[in-house]
């Protein structure tokens, strides 16, 4: 699934509330335009997008039910 795909799949189930759909979204067009940036610019991207994913927690504690 590129990028696109995962983002009509997104669109397509109101999925934009589930963050770490995001963040998935985000890793997959970092990859996807791996080989048009410098290293240093790939790995300042993934440290952020990291950072992120960290930030979510554990958000979803008491809520499986509704978000997965």
């Amino acid at each position: 699934m590129d990028s696109k795909e995962l983002a009509q799949y997104i669109e397509a189930t109101n999925s934009i509330a589930k963050p770490w759909l995001l963040v998935q979204l985000r890793l997959k067009k970092l990859q996807e335009r791996r080989a048009l940036i410098s290293e240093n610019e790939y790995v300042q991207d993934l440290e952020d997008i990291f950072q992120d994913s960290i930030n979510l927690g554990e958000w979803w504690r008491g809520i499986e039910d509704e978000v997965f």
